[in-house]
């Protein structure tokens, strides 16, 4: 939703109703992660996309029957060895989508959370997606110090469940994850196969993940190029003057001359589990206290140039200021995969594979080395509970994108 944050407020702010629907579920070979969001106006405007064109055709409908109805659904698209373009979802896997209406000033969850993602502002959106119909769409738009929205302003059970909603949903907000919560009427987390249980979807938006590059060489230009492409917020970072200039990584968010170490030691409160720190200067007064306070921090990768000598080098350094051999495990050095890369672009393109695989669980090899599972993440899975089975959710090819 957050890609489609701009177009929703638009419409939010004209008072013009429209529905949302989300991906809440995947598994198997589906194309798109949780979250994608598609959404479709009372006048028949769409933007966004949840499936790369699979089943978009279907989910526009089921938007323009949720407009008309003003009943949310969670709707499966499944995949039939039999008549595999009957089902809309080509590719294979399994994609739970759950469809919610919107009238501006109908709801105070989706208002808050809408003006939230639309400002900026850290916000996690629960949303009930299945569980007890009077529950069912019921959205709670949670920051990091207040919550906007209600499940329902009488029964105790569903205070107790509301608290626990808020309490689950900051905490993913605080990891900047996105995912479902399953929990009983009392609150109490539960296995999403019990009977009365209540699924909520949380959604995560925060600002973008953070690539910390150091040194600010030849190389690093082109890894602020592909860091950008991917979606982080760039900082290039260099003690030398000289060289960290704006002129020289116009593509960066930001262009910081300073020690390494000590603009690390500054940034303390604005990293998290997605920050990616490059350290591109193989020069060891720069690298050693720098990677000496990384590689103890819960960042999400740490990868330095330099050769396989230098590599070595660096691992004795660190030894002797006091770093675990677990600590120094952490490290990619050399940094990248091996691509046979020459140039600096390339060698960006083997940095930025190396950060995709490790985020995702990547084995590295290539896609035609094996029959497994093509998105690792979506394997691991489980479809939303309470949904429908997925021959009563396959869809007609009339309805396919």
């Amino acid at each position: 939703m957050q890609d489609i944050a701009e177009q929703l407020q638009a419409w939010h702010a004209s008072g013009r109703s429209f529905a949302v629907a989300t991906v809440v579920g995947v598994s198997g070979s589906a194309p798109r992660d949780p979250g994608a969001a598609l959404a479709v106006d009372a006048a028949g405007e769409a933007v966004g996309s949840v499936s790369g064109g699979c089943v978009e055709g279907a989910v526009y409908e089921l938007c323009q029957a949720a407009i008309e109805s003003g009943e949310p659904v969670l709707e499966r698209f499944g995949y039939s060895d039999e008549d595999a373009f009957a089902v809309g979802l080509t590719c294979g896997g399994i994609l739970d989508v759950f469809v919610q209406p919107v009238v501006p000033g109908a709801d105070a969850g989706l208002d808050a959370g809408i003006a939230y993602i639309a400002s900026g502002t850290p916000v996690a959106l629960a949303r009930v997606i299945a569980g007890p119909g009077a529950l069912a769409g019921a959205t709670v738009a949670v920051t990091a110090d207040t919550h906007h929205g209600a499940l329902s302003p009488a029964p105790t059970v569903v205070g107790a469940l509301e608290r626990a909603i808020v309490t689950e949903a900051r905490a993913m907000l605080d990891a900047g994850r996105t995912g479902r919560i399953v929990l009983g009427l009392d609150g109490r987390p539960c296995d999403e196969h019990e009977q009365g249980t209540v699924t909520c979807f949380v959604e995560s938006y925060v600002p973008a993940p953070r690539m910390l590059v150091f040194g600010a060489i030849d190389f690093a230009a082109a890894v602020v190029r592909i860091g950008k492409f991917l979606g982080y917020h760039v900082t290039v970072c260099d003690a030398r003057p000289v060289f960290a200039t704006r002129r020289r990584f116009p593509d960066a968010d930001d262009v910081v001359v300073d020690w390494p170490h000590r603009y690390l030691d500054s940034q303390l409160d604005r990293i998290d589990g997605r920050t990616v720190l490059c350290v591109l200067t193989h020069d060891a007064k720069f690298d050693i206290p720098l990677l000496e306070r990384a590689l103890r921090l819960q960042v999400g990768y740490v990868g330095a140039m330099g050769s396989r000598r230098t590599h070595r080098d660096r691992e004795t350094r660190l030894r002797e200021v006091g770093l675990t051999e677990a600590e120094i495990g952490r490290l990619r050095s050399p940094i990248g995969l091996d691509l046979g890369a020459r140039t600096p672009e390339e060698t960006a393109v083997s940095v930025a594979a190396e950060i995709v695989a490790h985020r995702r669980g990547g084995s590295c090899l290539p896609l035609s080395a094996g029959d497994g599972p093509i998105h690792h993440e979506a394997a691991a899975q489980a479809p939303a509970t309470d949904a429908p089975s997925p021959a009563a959710l396959t869809r007609a090819s009339s309805h396919a994108a």
